[in-house]
């Protein structure tokens, strides 16, 4: 009988990185209960966050076991926990917060789309829509808490951005600046703070612009610089600027009705204007980047895609375009600058 040998490297490698499920799904639950904001800065036992959350004391230890055992929260004491340098970012007021985030990221609108990702890969369309049996967009329209969901965290991935997007880019040479699918504005806001002379445009659905007269990014001492007009990019985009901004806009959809937008925007963008793209980069062959994995996600939810900078090119070519300069943040975002051809 031959002796039994250790389970190589590899294997082990592998199943690990299958753990991203389970720890996206332990976030995804602290995240939504709001653990993070009732152990900030303090001691509590599992059985007094329990009773404070109405739920399974045994359960929530467990998960707090496994989710210390991460990095995140610190247990200091049997069954008693506190919080730690990364769960700062799990509580709802804090700069740089992700909560929003990761609770979308859980929700059936976005979550969904992954238990089926064989069929994205075998038929390149979105599960997403196997899933839920209807369009995503329509999706968020039927439903208006996921659409708040949705909302609150595609804006919270705008504040991870929009200080460095502001600073990058010389958006006061334009005078005037339309956000197109700006969601709740906050992007547009920090924009217009950093280029007093700038003035601005945020342009979405109706319903996306009521919602962002609620959240007040443009209020108070943006108001008289800002104006807010609805509009559908696949059917029209409104004129009246000289440069216009989509930030993660394209990646949402396929070649053919990303290059509809384009030749809308096209329409729109005056001869001495500009059309500016931020999306995410996608890394050189045997990379790993950021761009990458949202891609998947575009493939799984939106049926959209992340496009290279030479794919950028060749649609803004096609749609009346030429791409002028392409300015790096951080490696993981762009800012494509396009002028009328």
């Amino acid at each position: 009988m031959e002796p039994r040998t250790s389970v190589g490297v590899g294997p082990l490698q592998l199943l690990r990185m299958t753990d991203g499920l389970i720890l996206h799904q332990a976030l995804y639950a602290v995240a939504k209960l709001g653990v993070a904001d009732l152990l900030r800065d303090c001691n509590r036992s599992t059985s007094d966050l329990a009773e404070a959350l109405r739920v399974n004391e045994d359960a929530l230890y467990r998960a707090l076991r496994f989710l210390a055992g991460q990095g995140i929260f610190c247990e200091t004491a049997p069954r008693t926990f506190t919080s730690s340098a990364l769960s700062r970012y799990l509580c709802a007021d804090v700069p740089d917060s992700v909560r929003s985030i990761l609770v979308f990221r859980g929700s059936p609108y976005y979550f969904s789309s992954f238990g089926d990702f064989l069929f994205s890969v075998e038929t390149g369309t979105p599960a997403r829509e196997k899933a839920l049996g209807i369009d995503s967009f329509e999706y968020l329209r039927r439903n208006p808490e996921e659409a708040r969901i949705f909302d609150e965290a595609m804006t919270a991935i705008s504040a991870l951005w929009a200080a460095e997007i502001a600073t990058a880019y010389d958006f006061g040479t334009w005078a005037s600046l339309m956000d197109l699918g700006g969601g709740n504005g906050l992007l547009l806001a920090t924009i217009l703070n950093a280029y007093p002379r700038l003035r601005g445009v945020l342009a979405d659905q109706a319903p996306v612009l009521d919602r962002a007269r609620e959240r007040g990014h443009l209020s108070a001492n943006l108001s008289d610089r800002t104006q807010f007009e609805a509009a559908n990019f696949l059917d029209a985009v409104p004129s009246g600027c000289r440069a216009y901004m989509m930030k993660n806009i394209l990646h949402d959809w396929d070649d053919g009705r990303a290059r509809q937008i384009l030749l809308n925007c096209r329409r729109a963008v005056p001869e001495d204007g500009a059309l500016l793209l931020v999306e995410y980069f996608v890394a050189d062959r045997n990379v790993s980047s950021l761009g990458k994995t949202v891609d998947l996600v575009m493939l799984a939810v939106t049926g959209g895609r992340e496009r290279t900078v030479d794919e950028h090119r060749e649609l803004l070519a096609i749609s009346g375009f030429r791409m002028n300069r392409v300015i790096p943040i951080r490696n993981e975002v762009v800012i494509i600058e396009a002028i009328p051809a």
